[in-house]
């Protein structure tokens, strides 16, 4: 973290254009406390120097002091979207003290706030280390504020990890603010391009029998659904006859590319009719050679059978997620732009995961509830953050580089502060500590207040 975040607190840190900016600076303890006088000078980031370009940076000058609570207070506004910096300096003197930044959008971005989160991850239920519960508690302490458990052809892990903190089908638990959203892995027959289902309210592995959900727990709709309402599965024989039909109009010229494409259309419908985001994965996942050929994955891109393509995720090598970046660019210029997210496709949550936190998804969203997410990201309101290195690379629409870079420096250091304990308290919760649901009652609201205090940005 920034050494400014220790000293200083600036609230908000996000506007909008065009309307009244209010900012208070308080320092943070009697070595952080500001002269009696001084003078504050706010400039745009995205502009030259003033003094290789004289005039060009558009810079404010304000004269202020200290309130009598020690806080500088400052009324300006903000005309571009971008990064601004406020800069400090003692009365008399050229040289800033002090500098902090601020962040300005434009109007649709009104009511729309970062999550940070995972698409995509598994659990003990299939070839992960622990258990959904612990995997999701230790996610929240990494700063997650969304997750999904995806286990390997198996949806009820997602609804035993929803029932370990209380989460009900309205998205809310009485425990945390924290979202641990339903999901599976697809893998069907005939079809050998992994799936992610986030989000649907039914499983769409068990939508054929037999199945690894059905022989786990059995093939009632209360542990292959949401809320106990799902299609009748099929058999396998009817499920490959059915593919088999559909995969006469694929033009592709191996069939088994044809029956994996038709499958993989197939998945995508159903996930749609469960109301969930269907995402596409690493299709740069070496396995010797690639999981998939770079012919079938162009044709599978050209055609979309996904809501997001995942951009980042799982390993750390550079062919997994190096040329997955650059052939979404290369795609963005021949006119293919799907939404992107990044996942850990994370097998294990400890430190003894050493891709346990490779890349992760930021979401702007009115809401973190799964409906939300879901529409945010099918709007194109989403990026894929790689923290494979400390040196973080953001992928995805460059206006939304440029803020998640900003939010990556300047607010999600101290959202991780909050979350870090929280992910704490939820572990010794998920296994067996009573003391800890105090604990957890006392911090519920502190996301929501933190985003309340730091983004003024309502619609």
């Amino acid at each position: 973290m920034k050494q400014e975040l220790y000293d200083f607190d600036i609230f908000p840190k996000v506007f909008l254009t065009g309307r009244p900016a209010h900012i208070t600076v308080k320092p943070l303890g009697v070595h952080a406390a500001f002269p009696a006088a001084l003078n504050i000078r706010i400039r745009e980031s995205a502009v030259a120097e003033d003094g290789r370009y004289p005039g060009s940076n558009g810079s404010r000058d304000y004269a202020v002091s200290p309130s009598d609570d020690g806080c500088v207070r400052i009324d300006t506004d903000f005309k571009n979207e971008g990064m601004y910096h406020i800069q400090f300096f003692r009365e008399g003197e050229k040289k800033r003290f002090l500098e902090l930044r601020v962040y300005a959008l434009a109007a649709d971005m009104a009511g729309r706030y970062p999550f940070k989160g995972d698409l995509h991850m598994h659990t003990c239920r299939s070839d992960g280390r622990e258990g959904p519960a612990v995997v999701a508690a230790n996610y929240r302490r990494h700063g997650y504020d969304f997750t999904v458990i995806s286990d390997h052809r198996r949806y009820y892990p997602s609804l035993e990890a929803r029932a370990a903190f209380g989460i009900g089908k309205d998205d809310r638990s009485p425990l945390t603010d924290y979202r641990i959203v339903t999901g599976e892995e697809i893998h069907l027959p005939q079809n050998d391009a992994h799936y992610v289902n986030f989000g649907g309210k039914w499983s769409i592995n068990a939508l054929v029998e037999p199945n690894k959900n059905c022989d786990d727990r059995g093939n009632s709709p209360e542990v292959r659904s949401l809320d106990g309402v799902c299609p009748e599965p099929m058999t396998d024989v009817e499920f490959r006859a059915m593919i088999a039909e559909r995969a006469k109009d694929v033009p592709l010229p191996l069939e088994s590319e044809r029956l994996s494409f038709a499958a993989l259309e197939w998945e995508h419908e159903q996930v749609a009719k469960a109301g969930g985001l269907g995402i596409f994965p690493h299709p740069y996942w070496l396995c010797s050679t690639m999981q998939i050929s770079e012919k079938f994955l162009r044709f599978v891109y050209e055609r979309q059978p996904f809501d997001a393509f995942e951009v980042l995720g799982g390993e750390s090598y550079f062919q997994h997620n190096g040329f997955q970046t650059a052939f979404y660019y290369e795609e963005r210029v021949r006119g293919f732009d799907p939404p992107v997210v990044g996942s850990t496709d994370s097998h294990g949550s400890t430190e003894y995961n050493r891709n346990r936190l490779v890349c992760s998804t930021l979401i702007f969203s009115p809401e973190n509830r799964t409906d939300a997410l879901i529409d945010s990201v099918k709007k194109k309101y989403s990026v894929a953050l790689d923290t494979i290195s400390a040196e973080y690379r953001v992928v995805g629409d460059f206006r939304w580089v440029k803020y998640a870079a900003f939010l990556e420096d300047e607010y999600f250091p101290l959202h991780d502060l909050l979350t870090s304990a929280e992910g704490t308290y939820l572990k010794r919760y998920a296994c067996g500590d009573a003391s800890a649901e105090k604990v957890l009652l006392s911090m519920k609201g502190q996301i929501p207040a933190m985003l309340e205090k730091y983004f003024d940005i309502k619609k």
